[in-house]
């Protein structure tokens, strides 16, 4: 499956398109159930591209875990539907088949340089809103909030102006409008 968004791959002649999906579980907080959702995935062969967890209930007894994945329509049900057979498992969905969600990461990307390179990079910075949280007078550090497409696109403008170390939250999401999971 790779890092790929979208590609196609022949099976007996049909074409089948992979897909990016975000799902998300609702799963009791306690020992082990993130290990068992991985365990999900790599014993079946499923990657995880971006996986984000954390308590979400006042008392801490529910965490949420979002887990960016790829594949075709078939093989994102059957994760949804073995995530969902797993015990600590409250409740899973697939945002992006649900319809409207709102998914965001945070990136914390480091440039080196000096003179023009350096006037670029602040000036590419401000275009997308990242904020530097650090800086000395050969180096940045940018803090950017957005769309996994936002946090690509600044971080490929960086590359040539003296990046040199990325960090990723991956994905924190939730479905849109009144509705909950």
């Amino acid at each position: 499956m790779g890092a790929s968004v979208t590609g196609e791959r022949y099976i007996q002649g049909d074409i089948e398109t992979f897909q990016r999906a975000v799902i998300s579980a609702l799963v009791d907080n306690e020992s082990g159930v993130l290990a068992r959702v991985v365990g999900l995935f790599s014993g079946r062969g499923y990657n995880i591209e971006s996986l984000t967890v954390a308590p979400v209930t006042e008392d801490g007894s529910q965490s949420r875990i979002n887990i960016v994945t790829c594949g075709t329509v078939a093989i994102i049900e059957q994760i949804c539907a073995q995530l969902d057979r797993l015990v600590p498992v409250c409740h899973v969905v697939n945002l992006t088949a649900t319809g409207p969600h709102i998914a965001r990461e945070m990136a914390l990307v480091k440039v080196v340089s000096t003179g023009e390179p350096r006037t670029e990079a602040l000036r590419i910075a401000e275009a997308f809103r990242a904020r530097a949280v650090d800086t000395t007078a050969r180096s940045f550090v940018f803090e950017l909030t957005g769309s996994a497409d936002k946090l690509d696109s600044f971080i490929d403008l960086m590359r040539p102006l003296g990046l040199v170390e990325i960090s990723r939250t991956g994905a924190a999401a939730l479905v849109r409008g009144p509705q909950t999971i």
